[in-house]
């Protein structure tokens, strides 16, 4: 990981998307004398489950992937975090080992924010103590819908919700295909299935019309059609 010094939290606007646009200008400041910059490679881990973390990651740019590893050795995403997404802030709290792994689906620029600085700041403003619940409290809410989906709906609909959801989130390129490209096991890992079901169940959608590829990226061509297979309970 290549570190260095690259702007100043008080006039970042990705804090914007996060628990620290709630902090005063002097804490922003504070944290920007500490803080270190780092760009992250693709396929590299911005830190591994088991892990002890002393700092937390604000992502600048880019998406990692945060997964748990399954006692049967089968890698479970649990999310996708893009840009404003502040990673670790859960284990740096509790002073517990990491539980999940974060990896970079593409190159990524975060900022590493130093644990004393966000517990010192969680100790004496409210208000960011209680962005901070709300962002672990809809953290908790986004992992028991993924337990919910799993548990009720079938991959099909699952995997119809991630490929709306990747569209909602991240957008489209400018040829209109989904512009965060995962790999067909990436896909099937965040569904929870096999990667086979996950390539039969995509041809299916192309021909019936809902999607068109090209290699890995992927185009919703009816997005009506998805919506009512997950609606379809």
């Amino acid at each position: 990981m290549e570190n260095h010094h690259d702007g100043r939290c008080e006039n970042c606007i990705v804090r914007q998307l996060n628990s620290l646009k709630v902090l005063t200008r002097e804490e922003l400041k504070k944290i920007s004398d500490s803080k270190v910059t780092k760009k992250i490679k693709k396929g590299d881990a911005l830190f591994q489950e088991g892990e002890r973390l002393n700092g937390v990651f604000c992502v600048r740019n880019g998406v990692s992937r945060l997964s748990k590893m399954s006692e049967n050795g089968k890698n479970q995403i649990v999310k996708i975090a893009g840009r404003g997404e502040v990673l670790g802030q859960r284990s740096v709290i509790t002073g517990e080992k990491t539980n999940l792994s974060a990896v970079a689906l593409n190159d990524m620029e975060v900022c590493y924010i130093l644990k004393n600085e966000l517990v010192d700041n969680i100790s004496h403003n409210i208000e960011f103590t209680k962005a901070v619940l709300l962002h672990i409290a809809n953290d908790l809410k986004f992992a028991n819908d993924v337990i919910v989906n799993i548990a009720q709906k079938t991959v099909k609909q699952r995997i119809a919700e991630t490929l709306c959801y990747l569209d909602k989130n991240f957008g489209t390129d400018n040829d209109g295909y989904i512009a965060m490209t995962l790999t067909r096991e990436d896909i099937a890992n965040v569904v929870g299935t096999a990667k086979e079901a996950c390539i039969r169940t995509l041809a299916t959608f192309k021909k019936e019309g809902w999607i068109s590829t090209d290699g890995k990226r992927i185009k919703i061509e009816d997005h009506k059609a998805l919506c009512r297979l997950i609606e379809d309970m």
